[in-house]
């Protein structure tokens, strides 16, 4: 996947997971750095039950990263003990 890509994955599943953890979006620029870490996590996560991890831009790999997404999200808001925004 090209930079391009990895950064419109993002901004669309962060946004999705920081509606789903925050309530709110986080701003482009954060959501983007939730989504991409997100797709690493989500692929790590789905490679480790036996399953496909992100494959390029397609739903399958949203569904991914924003699993990845909210996992980071939880562990931050639960280690930070704050809300994002």
């Amino acid at each position: 996947m090209s930079i391009v890509t990895w950064i419109v994955l993002g901004l669309v599943s962060g946004f999705i997971a920081s509606k789903i953890v925050n309530r709110t979006g986080a701003g482009a620029l954060l959501d983007i750095v939730f989504g991409v870490v997100g797709a690493v996590v989500g692929g790590f996560l789905f490679n480790l039950v036996g399953s496909i991890g992100v494959t390029g831009f397609n739903i399958w790999s949203v569904f991914v990263s924003v699993i990845g997404a909210v996992v980071f999200l939880s562990l931050y808001h639960a280690v930070a003990g704050r809300r994002l925004a």
